[in-house]
């Protein structure tokens, strides 16, 4: 009996109007090679972040190759304005 386990990020959609990219990772294990379990979490990168009222770009330098390209292609300067300024407006 040899088990083994796999992490992939196995579902990526860009939704909404700010373009959120979620993330839904799967874990596999495996007993000799047969799927014997599998779970999933997910989590949302949105295209800016806020921090003392100073918004900066979100830092997706951990995140994939693959997830960099769809955030960098998704987020445009005028999605990252009207996230923003969106965050913004429901603070006051």
């Amino acid at each position: 009996m040899a088990l083994t386990e796999s992490t992939m990020d196995d579902k990526i959609e860009v939704v909404g109007e700010h373009k959120a990219v979620q993330i839904r990772t799967a874990r596999v294990i495996y007993d000799d090679g047969s799927e014997i379990s599998r779970s999933f979490s997910r989590r949302v990168l949105h295209p800016s972040t806020k921090s003392d009222d100073t918004w900066s770009n979100t830092d997706i330098s951990g995140e994939s190759t693959e997830i960099q390209g769809i955030c960098n292609a998704a987020w445009t300067d005028a999605v990252r304005t009207a996230y923003q300024n969106a965050m913004d407006a429901q603070e006051e």
